[in-house]
C-alpha cells in the first residue's frame, strides 16, 4: 500500500469514529429528553398528547371543554383507586364567580354537587388532585359550559315562605308561560305534609298547577313544598329557573258561610260559632258566586275600579279598606262604607262582592275590621244560596268544589 493509500484508509476510519460518536450521543439525549417527561415510553401517552395515566388516574363527568351540557346531566369526579385529596369547583355566569359545593365519598373515590341540577349558561372550572394506589400524585384541570335556555320559565306563587295559613289554602302555581312538557313540571314540584296526607296535583291548561288534599289540611300541619324547576326542560328551548323551599303551617280552621238571601256571614272557628255579620251581596244582575273560596290575600286599603273586571265606569272607589280577595276574576269581601246603614243584612246591592260594615279610613271596631283582623289567607268562605252558579275551580282557589276523583284525575302522572 502506497503512503497515499494509506492516508485515505485512516481518514475514513476517523470519519467512521466520529459517526460512531455522534450516533451514541443523540440516543443518550433521546434518552435524557425521555427522563425528563418523567415518562417510560411512547404508549404512556394517548393520540392527543395528553399523559395517559393521568386521565385514567383522575374521570371528569362531563369532559374537559364539553359545551351545552344539561342542567340535571351526570357531574362527578372519580379515580380507580386512592383518594381525591383536593377538588375545587367554581362557576363563572353574569360576570359573577361562584363556588360549587360538593363531597367526597366515604371511600375518597368519588365527589359529586350538593343535589340539584347545575345553573344554565354557565362555565364551570374544575381542579382536582388526588394520590393513586402507589402514593403517586397527580392533577386534573378542566373546564365545561352548560346549555344556554332560549326561554325560561318561572311559576309565580303565594304567600311567601313561613307564613301561617288557613285550613283551605290551595299551593297553586302559574306559570309565565306555557308549559309543553307537563308531567316534567309536575315531577319537579313535590308537596307534602306533616303528619302526612295524600296531596294530589291538578293542571289547569298548560300554565297553572295546583295541589291540595282531600280534605281541608288539619290544623297544626306543617306544609312543604319543593320547587326543582331549575335545568327542568318545560318545552323546545324552554328551561324552568327556580330551585327552592317554601314552608306553611297551617293555623286555627276558621270557615265563614254567607248566606245571599238572609244577607247574613256566620264565623265558625273550630267548630263554633264567633259571629253572625249582616252583609250585602251581588245584586240580581250581578249575583255573587256559589260554592267554596279562599281567602288569596288581604289588603287593608285598595282601589276597586270597574273597568278592570268588565264593568266599564259604573264604579272607581280608590280607598276600599279591608279588602280580602276570594277570586281572580275580581271578587272580594271588603269593608263598604258608601252604602246606607239599612243595606247590610237587608238587600243586595253590589257588582258581585261581598260587603261589611264599615268606615272611611277602615276601624277596626267595625264589623268589616273586626273580620278582617279575625281571618288570614287560606281561610275558606261558603257562599249559599245566592242565583249565581258554582264558582269554577280555577278562578282563585276554587278548587275544592271539583270532587276528588276529577281532582286527581287532572295529573299528568297519571
Amino acid at each position: 500500500m502506497t503512503a497515499h493509500q494509506q492516508d485515505r484508509t485512516g481518514d475514513r476510519a476517523r470519519r467512521r469514529a466520529r459517526r460512531g460518536r455522534f450516533a451514541r450521543a443523540a440516543v443518550a439525549g433521546l434518552v435524557g429528553a425521555v427522563a425528563l417527561t418523567g415518562c417510560a415510553d411512547s404508549a404512556a401517552f394517548d393520540d392527543g398528547g395528553t399523559p395517559r395515566s393521568q386521565e385514567q388516574a383522575i374521570r371528569i363527568v362531563p369532559h374537559d371543554g364539553a359545551h351545552g351540557v344539561r342542567a340535571n346531566g351526570r357531574f362527578e369526579i372519580r379515580v380507580p383507586e386512592g383518594q381525591l385529596e383536593r377538588v375545587a369547583v367554581s362557576r363563572t355566569a353574569g360576570g359573577g364567580r361562584w363556588p360549587v359545593t360538593g363531597r367526597i365519598s366515604s371511600d375518597g373515590l368519588v365527589w359529586r354537587p350538593a343535589p340539584g341540577p347545575l345553573h344554565l349558561g354557565a362555565r364551570y372550572t374544575v381542579d382536582v388532585v388526588a394520590r393513586d394506589g402507589a402514593g403517586h400524585r397527580s392533577s386534573r384541570h378542566a373546564t365545561f359550559t352548560t346549555a344556554a335556555p332560549t326561554h325560561h320559565v318561572t311559576g309565580h306563587f303565594s304567600p311567601e315562605s313561613d307564613a301561617t295559613v288557613g285550613t283551605g289554602l290551595i299551593f297553586s302555581m302559574t306559570f309565565n308561560r306555557p308549559v309543553v312538557d307537563r308531567a316534567a313540571v309536575e315531577r319537579a314540584v313535590r308537596v307534602t305534609a306533616r303528619p302526612g296526607v295524600e296531596v294530589a296535583a291538578h293542571w289547569f291548561g298548560h300554565r297553572r298547577l295546583d295541589f291540595r288534599p282531600r280534605d281541608r289540611w288539619r290544623p297544626g300541619t306543617e306544609i312543604t313544598a319543593q320547587v326543582r324547576l331549575r335545568g327542568v326542560r318545560t318545552g323546545p328551548n324552554t328551561y324552568g329557573t327556580q330551585h327552592r323551599t317554601v314552608h306553611y303551617r297551617v293555623g286555627r280552621d276558621q270557615i265563614s258561610f254567607i248566606d245571599a238571601a238572609r244577607h247574613t256571614l256566620t264565623v265558625q272557628r273550630d267548630g263554633r260559632v264567633r259571629a253572625v255579620l249582616p252583609i250585602t251581596a251581588g245584586n240580581a244582575e250581578h249575583p255573587t258566586y256559589n260554592g267554596r273560596m279562599v281567602i288569596m290575600e288581604r289588603q287593608s286599603v285598595t282601589r276597586m275600579d270597574g273597568r278592570t273586571v268588565g264593568f266599564g265606569g259604573e264604579y272607581d272607589i280608590a280607598d276600599v279598606p279591608h279588602a280580602m280577595r276570594l277570586t281572580r276574576s275580581g271578587t272580594f269581601l271588603h269593608g263598604n262604607y258608601w252604602a246606607r246603614p239599612q243595606v247590610f243584612g237587608g238587600s243586595n246591592t253590589s257588582h258581585g262582592c261581598v260587603g261589611l260594615r264599615d268606615i272611611r279610613g277602615g276601624a277596626p271596631g267595625t264589623p268589616a275590621g273586626w273580620f278582617f283582623g279575625q281571618s288570614i289567607v287560606g281561610d275558606t268562605v261558603v257562599v249559599h244560596d245566592s242565583p249565581e252558579r258554582t264558582v269554577a275551580p280555577d278562578n282563585g282557589l276554587g278548587g275544592w268544589n271539583m270532587p276528588w276523583d276529577q281532582w286527581r284525575a287532572g295529573s299528568a302522572l297519571r
